[in-house]
C-alpha cells in the first residue's frame, strides 16, 4: 500500500507514521508520503526519525495547492489518502476564524478535487482498492447533556466554535464527494487525543510543561467540562484498521468511550507529577491550579458511542487514561528540547475576551 498522509508532521499525523513503521502495518506498506506545509503546529522534528527510511518521503506542500497535490498523487501512484491536515485549536479559531475556513474547508475541498482527478484516472481494480479517510472530531456534534447518551454515528451536527464549524463543513464536502462522485471516502470522528509530540498549547502537555516550570495551571470556568481522552497510538491503530476494513461512505467513531472532567484530569496530572517529579517545596502541584474566565461557547460535554468500531472493525482502545498520562508525562520530561523549540514560536490571542492572553 502506498499512503499519502496529509499533516503528517503534526501531532496525530506524525504519530500515525511512527505507528505504521513500528507495528503491524510495516509489512504491508510499500511507501508513506507525508505532505505538510509546516505551519506553527507541524514540525520536521516530529518525523526526523523516519527521514532516512527508503519507503518514507516528506514533501513540504499545502493541500490547498491543487496542481501540486495532483502531481504528487500521480507521481507517487498513491493508493490511499489519510487526511489529518487541519487547524485544530479552538482558541485559535476564535482568534482567527478565516484561517480555519481556508485551511479546513477550502483546503479539504481542494484536496478532494485533486483526489477525484487522480481517482478518475485509475483502473477499475485500483479504484476498488483506493481509500480517502477524513479525520474529524467529536466537536462537530456540539455539547450533549451530562446525563445524555453518547452520540452515535449519524448524530445531529451542532458545532459551537469556528473550529468545529469548519470541521463540520469539511465533513459534508467529503460525504458529498462520496455520494455525488463516487470517491471512496469515509469519515472518522475522534475524541480528544493526547500523547507524544502534541503541541504544548494543548491541555495535557500545557499542564505538564507549566507544572514543571512552577507556573500556574489555568483551568477554564470551574473545570466541569467533560471530555473523552484517547491515547494517540490507539487512535492511529483505529485509523489503520479502517484502511483495511472500513466501508466507503460510512462514519466511524474513534474514542476510549469514557469521560472525565477537566479539573479531575488536571488533578490526575498533578498527582503523577507529585509521585515522579516532586516539587522541592514539598507542596503538591495541585496548588498551582487556577480557575480562569471561561472560553466563549465552551461546550459542556462530548461523548462518542464507539461500539461500531468494535463490532464492525474489531478495534477498541487499549491504553487506559492513567497509563497513557504516565507515558505522556515521561515523554515530555525526556524531550524538553523539542518542547522549547515549539514554544519559541509563540502565539498571542486577540479576540472574544482572549485578547492579550498568551497561549504559550
Amino acid at each position: 500500500m502506498k499512503i499519502l498522509v496529509t499533516g503528517g508532521a503534526g501531532f496525530i499525523g506524525s504519530n500515525f507514521c511512527h505507528y505504521c513503521f513500528s507495528n503491524e502495518p510495516s509489512s504491508q506498506i510499500e511507501k508513506i508520503v507525508v505532505v505538510d506545509k509546516l505551519g506553527y503546529s507541524g514540525s520536521i522534528e516530529n518525523i526526523a526519525g523516519l527521514m532516512g527510511k527508503k519507503n518514507f518521503e516528506f514533501i513540504q506542500a499545502d493541500i490547498g495547492d491543487q496542481k501540486r497535490m495532483e502531481q504528487i498523487l500521480f507521481e507517487e501512484k498513491i493508493e490511499a489518502i489519510v487526511h489529518f491536515a487541519a487547524e485544530s485549536h479552538v482558541d485559535r479559531s476564535i482568534d482567527d476564524p478565516g484561517l480555519f475556513v481556508q485551511s479546513n474547508v477550502v483546503g479539504t475541498y481542494k484536496l478532494l478535487e485533486s483526489a477525484f482527478v487522480y481517482f478518475s484516472s485509475l483502473s477499475p481494480e485500483k479504484k476498488e482498492r483506493f481509500r480517502f479517510i477524513h479525520i474529524s472530531t467529536d466537536e462537530v456534534y456540539g455539547s450533549i447533556p451530562m446525563d445524555g447518551a453518547p452520540t452515535k454515528e449519524g448524530g445531529l451536527y451542532a458545532p459551537s466554535s469556528p473550529y468545529s464549524a469548519s470541521k463540520a463543513a469539511s465533513d459534508h464536502f467529503v460525504a458529498a464527494y462520496y455520494k455525488t462522485y463516487g470517491l471512496p471516502a469515509l469519515i472518522t470522528h475522534s475524541s480528544n487525543n493526547y500523547g507524544p509530540r502534541q503541541h504544548p498549547e494543548k491541555m495535557i502537555p500545557h499542564m505538564i510543561c507549566n507544572a514543571l516550570e512552577e507556573k500556574q495551571l489555568p483551568v477554564y470556568g470551574q473545570g466541569l467540562n467533560v471530555r473523552d481522552w484517547i491515547y494517540v497510538e490507539d487512535h492511529c491503530e483505529g485509523v489503520w484498521k479502517l484502511l483495511l476494513k472500513g466501508r466507503p461512505g460510512e462514519v466511524y467513531h474513534i474514542g476510549k468511550g469514557s469521560g472525565i472532567s477537566n479539573i479531575e484530569l488536571v488533578k490526575k496530572i498533578c498527582a503523577l507529577l507529585d509521585t515522579f517529579f516532586p516539587r522541592s517545596s514539598g507542596k503538591s502541584y495541585a496548588e498551582l491550579i487556577r480557575f480562569v474566565a471561561d472560553r466563549p461557547g465552551h461546550d459542556l460535554r462530548y461523548a462518542l458511542d464507539v461500539s461500531k468500531m468494535k463490532k464492525e472493525i474489531g478495534w477498541q482502545a487499549q491504553v487506559d487514561l492513567d497509563r497513557g498520562l504516565q507515558k505522556t508525562l515521561f515523554w515530555y520530561v525526556e524531550n524538553r528540547d523539542w518542547v522549547q523549540s515549539v514554544m519559541n514560536k509563540g502565539y498571542t490571542l486577540k479576540r472574544q475576551g482572549l485578547r492579550g492572553t498568551k497561549l504559550i
